[in-house]
């Protein structure tokens, strides 16, 4: 038996639907008529049209709020709604779970480029060109961390908690829409520098310890180096660790 529902999508969720699917219907440019069988929840309904469930932050049924296992009924009236930028949501009607502490994040293989530039900013960032999805999800959950991702089907899996979709081509425009998405300005400038290469913590090193290494312009106009145990690379003022205001002109 072929069921209806209503569903009307805010923001830049409806970037997610491609409108042609066949069991959607628009209707006056307004709300989709959604068709479906048997026992769904919102949250099957919802990833079913390709949103994926970490974007999506508040649910209303005929306005009043409900979470992700509401068992959907035929003629139901539901607003969905992204993360909210100017807008902070109750705790009680938020499906976005708050991030406990400074963001951690581990992207898929799509993004090194955009790895690299959170480590700049001194965000810890796990990455990998051989990542699989079963992996990224198993140590996101293991160590608390935000996925970033250009797929799909990977932020739709049942264990994530925290996710983001990647919109953009141009790293530096993805960098912003993460800065924007967590608000990730509180935390920049800090004392804490990462290994572009590798994510490690970068240690002070004093000049006459590395001295013999520098090339002769670097030993003389720089001061100040910081120096990566696990793969030992040396950065000084100037380099990866402080050349970051630009990203985000």
């Amino acid at each position: 038996m072929i069921k209806t529902i209503k569903l009307r999508f805010y923001g830049y969720l409806n970037k997610f639907i491609d409108p042609e699917q066949k069991n959607l219907q628009l209707v006056d440019q307004r709300y989709y008529l959604h068709h479906y069988r048997g026992r769904q929840t919102i949250k099957d309904r919802i990833e079913s049209l390709g949103i994926p469930h970490p974007e999506v932050a508040l649910i209303l049924r005929n306005s009043q709020a409900i979470d992700f296992s509401y068992l959907v009924q035929p003629g139901d009236f539901f607003s969905v709604y992204p993360h909210l930028y100017n807008l902070k949501l109750p705790t009680a009607k938020s499906l976005l779970p708050k991030y406990p502490a400074k963001p951690k994040f581990i992207l898929d293989v799509h993004l090194g480029k955009l790895a690299r530039y959170l480590r700049r900013f001194g965000f810890d960032t796990a990455y990998r060109n051989d990542y699989q999805d079963q992996e990224i999800v198993e140590q996101a959950v293991r160590d608390k961390r935000i996925i970033l991702s250009r797929d799909l089907g990977l932020l739709m899996r049942k264990k994530v908690k925290w996710a983001k979709f990647i919109w953009h081509d141009d790293p530096q425009v993805q960098l912003k829409e993460v800065f924007l998405r967590f608000n990730l300005d509180q935390y920049y400038p800090d004392q804490e520098s990462r290994c572009v290469n590798c994510n490690s913590k970068l240690i002070e090193i004093k000049k006459e310890e590395i001295i013999e290494r520098l090339e002769p312009k670097t030993k003389k106009y720089f001061e100040k180096f910081k120096y990566c145990q696990q793969c030992d690379k040396i950065y000084w003022k100037g380099s990866h660790f402080e050349e970051t205001e630009e990203l985000l002109d």
